[in-house]
């Protein structure tokens, strides 16, 4: 489904913070990026003029979409190990979400790793397909375990 379309599954009334907010968001312009191969600062620029986007933390959304095109090659190599198709195989949800996980893991030591990965399956849930949510959930769980062992062990052991 294409995230800018409301998903079935999406839930309007629920309460939701500037960041996820802002990840979503992220998540529309990077399916643009992939979808189009568009420039990345006119998705950018689109993005920011959406309906609702003041509610969003735009900060953050800026640093999640720029960081996760400028750092693609090395986040699906990063991804590539741990599906089990190749990346182009990938839907292009399944696979932005998978980007965005896969960047906030590795850059944002602040986010606990747990919420990283609850975050993207949400996103999964609300725009893509019905059990793309456990896909991404697997993927990035193993990912986590591999750029955050320490606190992934630390996790566990409680």
């Amino acid at each position: 489904m294409n995230p800018t379309e409301k998903s079935p599954h999406a839930n309007p009334s629920k309460n939701r913070s500037p960041r996820h907010r802002a990840r979503e968001f992220a998540l529309q312009g990077l399916y643009q990026w992939l979808l189009n191969d568009a420039d990345a600062s006119a998705v950018a620029n689109n993005i920011r003029a959406a309906h609702g986007f003041d509610k969003a933390d735009a900060e953050h959304f800026s640093v999640l979409l720029t960081g996760t095109i400028r750092d693609v090659s090395a986040l699906r190599a990063d991804i590539a190990p741990l599906i089990d198709r190749t990346v182009a195989e990938l839907s292009p949800v399944e696979h932005a979400v998978l980007l965005l996980g896969a960047y906030e893991l590795k850059n944002h030591i602040e986010i606990p790793y747990r919420v990283v990965i609850n975050e993207a399956v949400e996103l999964a849930k609300s725009f893509g397909g019905i059990d793309g949510h456990k896909y991404v959930n697997g993927v990035l769980d193993k990912l986590a375990t591999k750029l955050r062992a320490t606190e992934v062990a630390a996790d566990k052991r409680r």
